[in-house]
Order: structure tokens, then C-alpha cells, then sequence
């Protein structure tokens, strides 16, 4: 199912990729297998050569609510095919391991998860592939990396943590004129707020643990892009690595995505509320959100974005010593190391998600020992506003 049945994308969220039984459920089924039964030997043989449609093999192979999943996002995103993963990182690592090979070059932004920098800078290197970074702000260095070719462009749309925004029509001109593929994690802005696809990624990787499931409860992700390439080499890749997603999380996440417009709705004006409101306090030396008018890619953020995003950073004037003494005072905001939850989370990404980076380059990346990431949930803003304040107040 594609955006050409003319449905808007809440209404693909409730009803895309729907495969009922004959028992007509409302409810979308969990079919909770690891195989299938065949009618007889020639049907395995069959199977085995080429699965027709809706013919299933083996769980890592594919199942009829992980496919419902698949179908559901893909329509949403506007793509051909998706191929649902065990987690985010999964997805990552099948994107760029299915179509990397030794020699290869990849050009990525410095700006990234701390494991999606130990996928590339430990493990591709290892086996051969040439990796090259960028500021991905700064349009002439990728010009400069893109001048000679290269197999792969990698980038987060939106930067962890500290929310730079990516020119990405630009950024996929310069990709595909040198030969590259581009490779877009796209977790902090969703796929309610951007479609990167249709500004030139080939490839959107999700997180699904964090909006798409939204509230805590199980780990997935998703690659999506044209029918060659998902079912191509990364379902090849995927299939025999075992990376895929299983049944009982593919029914949770189908079920999140018909919640997610209005969630991360809500959650974006919260986190602009938040925002404003935080922007000059006397014990903050900044404040990053894209929707602040003050954030360096402000104007470009209102072009590529439908919406600012759940997501802030603020850095605490005290260091690693007020950070704490601020996470620690915090009454309903939860210290975690999630994001798109419905519940707020405060982060200190130095000493977790970015714990493994040295300091130099923690420095260089403005990963300071100050920095608190907070990803807005469902709260009353009031609420939230009233709990940073008065944990603000207690340093």
C-alpha cells in the first residue's frame, strides 16, 4: 500500500498493511510463529525457489504481522519496501553493512549516536571500508568529500544530541552526482515531521523503539527504500545475520504507529513550550531546539521539517557537577537513556549514550559535561515546565 491510494498518513497509520483472517478481526492478529507448515513436499521445494505473495518461510526470513508492519511504515514513508529489524541499531548496521564491501567509501557527518560511530569507525574499518567525516552543517565539506566517488552518504537528519539539522536536499544532490547512495537516520525528526525521501534519500532508517512504539516497551527498527535494494541485499543480509523483528514486536509497533501523528504531535508543541521557556535561564549557557528562532539552522529546519521535533538540549553552567544535581532533582521527568517516549526522559549524554567518545572529540561534537538532553513526553507541559524549573532552582 502506497501514498498514491490518496490517504492521508493518520489514516495509513490506522489501516495500512492490514491483513485479516478469516475471522474478520478489528484488532490487527499477532501470528506469535517461528515457522510455517507446508501441504506438502513439492509446496516447500516451491517456496524455498521463490515465495509468492503472502507465502512465509521462517520468522527471520518474514511473518505476516512483521510484513504487516513492513507494509504500514513503507506507506507512510513512501517507499516500495521496508525490512523491519531487531532494533534500531540493526537497521543501521544491515543499511550500511549489505552495501558496503571492502575499498568502499563512505562519507558520513561527525554528528552521531555513539553507536552508530562504533558501527563505522570500529567495525567498517575493520573489514576495509574507507570512512570519511564531515560537519554536516557545512555544505563545502561535504562538496569537498563528494567531489570523488564514493559508495555511501550516511546521516542522522537530526543530530544526538545536540540537534544539528542536515541541509539534506543538497546534501543527496552532491551524493548522487558523486555515485553514492544516502543513507538517512531519521529518528529525531519521524516521519511525521520529515519525508527524506522525497527530499533524495535512497535509504530511512528508524529506531522504532523510540516514537514509533512510543511508550517503552520493546525494541525494533526498520529500513525502508525501493523494492530492489530492501529486498535485495539488505533482506539477503538480513536474513542470514538474523537481525530481523520479531512477531509479538511487530504487533506492538503496528499498534504504535496508529498513535504516533498525535503523540509526537503533542509532544513537539510541549517540547517548544519547554523551550521558550528555558531560552536565557541564568543557569543555562544554551538552550538547542530547531524551533527556537536562536538554533543555527533555525530557517533551514522550518524548510525540511514539517516540525520542530520532541527533542531539546540545554547545557547546565556548572559542568558534569550541576548536570547530576539537576537530573537528580527532577521529580516527573525520568533519568533514562530513551527518547520519544510518553514519558520525559533527561539524559546526560557525556557519561552514557556518548561515554565511549574521548574528550576531544566529545569537545569537538559539543557533547559538554553540561549538556542534559530531554525528550518531551505526553506530560502536561505545565507539569514538566514546573519540574525543570524547580530542579533549576536547587543547584
Amino acid at each position: 500500500m502506497a501514498k498514491a491510494t490518496g490517504w492521508a498518513d493518520r489514516t495509513i497509520a490506522v489501516h495500512g498493511g492490514v491483513r485479516r483472517s478469516q475471522y474478520g478481526e478489528m484488532a490487527e492478529a499477532v501470528y506469535l510463529t517461528q515457522g510455517f507448515a507446508y501441504p506438502s513436499a513439492e509446496a516447500a521445494e516451491a517456496r524455498f525457489v521463490k515465495a509468492g505473495p503472502d507465502e512465509f518461510i521462517y520468522a527471520r526470513y518474514g511473518n505476516p504481522t512483521v510484513a504487516a508492519f513492513e507494509d504500514r511504515i513503507a506507506a507512510l514513508e513512501g517507499t516500495e519496501a521496508a525490512f523491519a529489524t531487531a532494533s534500531g541499531m540493526a537497521a543501521v548496521s544491515g543499511a550500511l553493512m549489505a552495501l558496503c564491501r571492502a575499498g568502499d567509501r563512505v562519507v558520513a557527518s561527525r554528528a552521531l549516536f555513539g553507536s552508530c560511530l562504533y558501527v563505522l569507525e570500529e567495525v567498517m574499518a575493520r573489514y576495509g571500508v574507507i570512512v570519511e567525516f564531515v560537519d554536516g552543517t557545512d555544505l563545502a565539506q561535504w562538496r569537498a568529500a563528494l567531489a570523488r566517488p564514493a559508495r555511501l552518504v550516511f546521516l542522522e537528519s537530526v543530530s544526538n544530541p545536540t540537534l544539528e539539522v542536515i541541509a539534506l536536499p543538497a546534501v543527496c544532490t552532491l551524493a548522487h552526482a558523486a555515485g553514492a547512495l544516502v543513507v538517512v537516520d531519521n529518528v529525531f525528526a519521524t516521519p511525521v515531521f520529515s519525508n527524506a525521501v522525497a527530499q533524495g534519500a535512497d535509504l530511512v532508517v528508524y529506531s522504532a523503539t523510540k516514537h514509533i512504539d512510543g511508550q517503552g516497551r520493546c525494541l525494533g527498527g526498520v529500513i525502508c527504500g525501493t523494492r530492489e535494494m530492501v529486498r535485495g541485499p539488505i533482506e539477503t543480509y538480513m536474513k542470514h545475520t538474523g537481525g530481523a523483528m520479531s512477531p509479538f514486536n511487530a504487533w506492538v509497533l503496528l499498534n504504535g504507529l496508529t498513535t504516533l501523528d498525535l503523540r509526537v504531535r503533542a509532544q513537539a508543541a510541549s517540547a517548544q513550550r519547554l523551550a521558550e521557556a528555558l531560552e536565557g535561564h541564568a543557569a543555562l549557557s544554551r538552550v538547542l531546539f530547531p524551533g527556537l528562532a536562536s538554533h543555527p539552522q533555525h530557517d533551514l529546519a522550518r524548510r525540511v521539517m514539517a516540525g520542530p521535533g520532541t527533542v531539546l538540549s540545554f547545557d547546565l553552567k556548572g559542568g558534569k557537577e550541576a548536570a547530576f544535581r539537576f537530573m537528580n532533582a527532577l521529580g516527573v521527568v525520568l533519568i533514562s537513556n530513551n527518547l520519544g517516549d510518553a514519558r520525559s526522559i533527561a539524559t546526560h549524554p557525556a557519561t552514557t549514550t556518548h561515554q565511549r567518545l574521548p574528550a576531544e572529540q566529545k569537545t569537538s561534537l559539543g557533547i559538554t559535561p553540561g549538556l542534559i538532553r530531554l525528550s518531551v513526553g505526553l506530560e502536561d507541559p505545565e507539569d514538566l515546565l514546573a519540574d525543570i524549573l524547580g530542579a533549576l532552582e536547587a543547584l
